[in-house]
């Protein structure tokens, strides 16, 4: 008797777990060669609390009455440019003393700074369309340049002030991200009044300009008035393809045009037939994305694989930008895994936003190709807990630039960058691995120490804050894959787990409602009508993607795909 209920018990649960269809076969894993470089736990974790440091730095930059040793972070600038409305400014770093509503006009502020604030903001549930008064989201509208012809989002309102900061028509990465970024805050923040017609034209602006480069991206920056590729001092910027298509793939699901589905399919195949590397700062790991999930969706075939390991083994043509990738190993007694920046600068050169912003398309991915579950969930273990390194008060006083100074933010904002040894010249500094510190000293003379604080470097925070979650067990996270999947259907939550230790372990889940999970990278059920507080196991060194399905929803397999018993794709292979 003993026996047969041992047996009955063992039979309940395999039922409970596989179910009784079959759903199709585990899926192997893929590795990325410089993420299986990196270790599986990192000798010491500490991952902040994301989401609380994104509304704390919120709620510190766009105070109007800053009473902080730095003041105010925030201004208003009426000088009305494309739109005939009042914008404002956000510091790019602390006491930039190009910036201000008394300096420059009060003009030089960058929407790589502002869009990416009210996006991190937006991510964890500030409306930042009705805050003390202001609508910022269509504030920041002033940013679509349409007095100079280019009718696309730019890093500034107008040339006059552009080339006191980052790119203007020079630099081809300044002139596609911002578009990404206005086409995510849009969607966080959707039915602004004339956001549409923005970003009609933006797709509109990226087919014309994606038909005249016909496959050809070897461009410095592409002149969107002209419609004209151009080449100056900037290295050419191939990857601005991988921009290209991220957004068109956005404007497809919004407008629902075929136009746009082709030009992003033809911009990823431009990319794709680059003979190596052309990576710099985030437009790449974009097209990664995009390429994942047209191969779910529309049946291609594009090498993901090629372009990851493009994104992390880096650029390696002295020609291009020579060594942006990102970085493995230790430095000194800190391990700085997964942060992006310059592998080779100074010995390697990593920056917080930078570090960031990956996480936007590589973690929903793993929903369009779960076979790199494993390794995305070991780079983000590993990226998450260096990027604390960052901030002042999470590093120690011998490894940072200006520790006389490391409370003037109350810890809200972060230095720009952690390098593997200080390129200034500080004394004190001679031989210590790694610094933390900042550019903002070199941009123009006369900056101030201050102005290695990186508020521009901070500003996207709500992208960690809306995705990574501790869980109860130490070095495994909760990451949402569909915070940052945007303008896609997000009909069930979709989660990445990553089991780093070598042996299984039972992991906490809080289910609202009755629910099941399905693993769609073991093809499985790890637990059934559940509800409030239960658990389930991720096997040692294993990946899991959870989809959180009402309990009791069926699934079959139909050419190939996991689907519910209401048509939603849940699993594309």
């Amino acid at each position: 008797m003993k026996s047969l209920l041992v047996c009955s018990v063992i039979l309940l649960a395999i039922s409970c777990t596989k179910g009784t269809t079959d759903l199709g076969s585990n899926i192997e894993q893929v590795a990325i060669a410089r993420v299986d470089s990196m270790p599986n736990v990192p000798s010491t974790i500490k991952i902040l609390d994301w989401e609380a440091k994104a509304r704390a730095f919120d709620s510190f930059v766009f105070d109007w009455n800053n009473k902080s040793e730095v003041g105010p972070m925030i201004w208003l600038d009426d000088t009305r440019r494309n739109i005939d409305q009042t914008t404002f400014g956000l510091y790019t770093a602390v006491k930039d003393i190009r910036q201000g509503k008394n300096v420059n006009n009060g003009e030089f502020h960058e929407s790589l700074n502002s869009l990416a604030a009210l996006l991190g903001a937006g991510l964890v549930g500030i409306d930042k369309t009705n805050q003390d008064g202001y609508n910022y989201v269509k504030m920041v509208q002033n940013y679509f340049n349409t007095e100079n012809g280019w009718n696309i989002v730019m890093n500034n309102t107008h040339p006059s002030v552009a080339l006191l900061g980052g790119g203007y028509g020079r630099d081809w990465w300044y002139d596609v991200f911002p578009n990404a970024l206005y086409y995510a805050v849009c969607d966080v923040f959707p039915g602004v009044e004339g956001a549409d017609e923005i970003l009609y034209t933006v797709a509109e602006q990226f087919v014309k300009a994606d038909s005249v480069l016909n496959g050809n991206y070897d461009y410095s920056y592409f002149d969107y008035a002209q419609m004209k590729g151009m080449v100056n001092q900037i290295p050419l910027q191939q990857d601005a393809a991988g921009g290209h298509a991220y957004v068109l793939l956005c404007a497809y699901h919004k407008f629902g045009d075929p136009r746009y589905l082709k030009h992003a399919k033809s911009a990823l195949e431009a990319l794709l037939s680059q003979k190596e590397s052309r990576f710099y700062e985030i437009l790449l790991p974009l097209g990664v994305y995009t390429a994942a999930y047209l191969n779910a969706t529309q049946a291609t075939n594009y090498d993901v694989q090629k372009l990851l390991d493009w994104t992390f083994d880096g650029c390696k043509d002295p020609k291009a930008r020579h060594g942006w990738g990102i970085i493995v190993g230790k430095w000194g007694d800190y391990e700085v895994n997964g942060l992006q920046g310059s592998i080779l600068d100074g010995g390697g050169y990593g920056f917080l936003m930078n570090s960031i912003k990956p996480a936007w398309p590589f973690v929903p991915m793993v929903k369009y190709q779960p076979q790199y579950a494993r390794a995305i969930g070991k780079w983000m273990l590993n990226n998450v807990n260096a990027c604390r390194l960052y901030f002042p008060m999470e590093i120690d006083d011998a490894h940072q630039w200006a520790p006389e100074m490391k409370a003037i933010t109350n810890d809200n904002i972060s230095y720009e960058g952690l390098r593997r040894t200080d390129d200034y010249g500080k004394k004190s500094l001679k031989g210590v691995t790694p610094v933390a510190l900042g550019d903002g000293p070199k941009w123009i003379k006369g900056n101030p120490t201050e102005s290695m604080f990186s508020v521009y470097s901070s500003s996207p925070m709500g992208i960690f804050g809306a995705i990574v979650k501790e869980t109860n067990v130490e070095g495994i996270l909760q990451l949402n894959c569909n915070a940052t999947d945007f303008y896609t259907e997000r009909s069930y939550p979709v989660y990445l787990y990553y089991n780093p230790y070598n042996e299984v372990k039972s992991v906490d889940f809080d289910a609202d409602g009755n629910v099941d999970l399905f693993d769609i990278v073991s093809k499985e059920y790890v637990a059934k009508d559940i509800h409030g507080k239960s658990m389930f196991n991720i096997p040692a060194d294993a990946a899991r993607v959870i989809v959180v399905l009402p309990a009791g929803t069926t699934l079959t397999l139909k050419d190939g795909k996991i689907v519910t018993n209401h048509e939603q794709i849940i699993a594309y292979k």
